[in-house]
């Protein structure tokens, strides 16, 4: 088996050359050349042969490579039609890689996860994510309920931080709440742009997210609590009384919203990033409460 890894400068670049390979902006396409860094995530994550790994945006197929030595399987989804022939040139050593051509927010991951699937075997997703739609892609991820023990992503260094983020932080908001109300959030590392080609416009971080086997709270209503949880950040410098008579207009006045804070013992004066998750599904069920009456 070949011994020149793909994840160093001077063979990402040969392999750009060998085949025209020209980076799409609108991709956000960065690849990781050092190959310390992948290989620090993969035992972070504690990949090993009993592992079924997905992998979102091989890129040439640095991460995939090193997810392919030490895992069962290995799912990789690409978009980017351009690269297929790179990876099947890349990867041709590895048997138990599978490389899917398709858009990740279109694709059904809980079937093809189910169809590889062998018995007791943990699933673990590991992705290198472009910046723009990182956000999307894990929320779908999570919202879908996969039968996944964690994700490990690469992902701008501010992005991870507001995901991993505790109350009364600048960084904690609504994606914070999100997020951690399926996983535990817990930056790894922090990831200068030096080692990717080409460098971003700002740092990384490796981000682990995992899976809870239930809620941190009990929610009357899912859907309704994260759009409650997001009107309480819509402006973060009014309190949360304000930003919940905006956010209810109509349905009920300022009078009524005192009256509900009050019942539950949470006061109106303060801001959405003083509050807890618990804290939040306390507010979110007493108003959906209220709704149904």
């Amino acid at each position: 088996m070949t011994t020149k890894k793909i994840a160093t400068p001077k063979r990402t670049q040969e392999i750009l050359k060998k085949y025209g390979f020209s980076f799409k902006k609108s991709l956000g396409q960065n690849f990781l050349i050092d190959v310390n860094i992948l290989e620090n995530i993969i035992k972070e994550v504690g990949i090993d042969k009993s592992t079924l790994a997905i992998e979102i945006g091989p890129g040439i197929g640095a991460l995939t490579e090193q997810l392919a030595l030490h895992a069962d399987q290995v799912i990789a989804y690409e978009i980017d039609q351009r690269l297929l022939p790179i990876l099947e040139d890349t990867l041709k050593e590895y048997e138990n890689v599978q490389v899917v051509h398709q858009d990740i927010l279109d694709a059904n991951v809980d079937e093809i996860i189910k169809n590889h699937l062998k018995p007791d075997q943990p699933v673990h997703v590991v992705a290198n994510l472009p910046y723009y739609i990182t956000t999307p892609i894990l929320t779908k991820l999570l919202r879908d309920k996969l039968p996944v023990t964690s994700f490990t992503v690469m992902i701008q260094k501010e992005v991870a931080e507001r995901m991993a983020a505790k109350p009364n932080n600048k960084s904690y908001g609504s994606l914070t709440i999100a997020v951690q109300y399926y996983t535990n959030a817990e930056v790894l590392m922090n990831v200068p742009k030096s080692v990717f080609m080409p460098q971003p416009n700002v740092d990384s971080s490796v981000l682990r997210l995992t899976t809870r086997d239930e809620p941190p709270v009990q929610v009357n209503d899912e859907d309704y609590f994260f759009s409650i949880v997001q009107a309480c950040f819509a402006q973060r410098r009014k309190t949360l009384r304000n930003n919940l008579v905006r956010y209810f207009n109509d349905t009920y006045d300022k009078e009524m919203i005192s009256v509900i804070l009050e019942r539950i013992g949470i006061d109106g004066t303060r801001r959405g990033e003083s509050l807890n998750m618990q804290e939040f599904a306390l507010l979110a069920n007493a108003f959906h409460q209220a709704a149904e009456k």
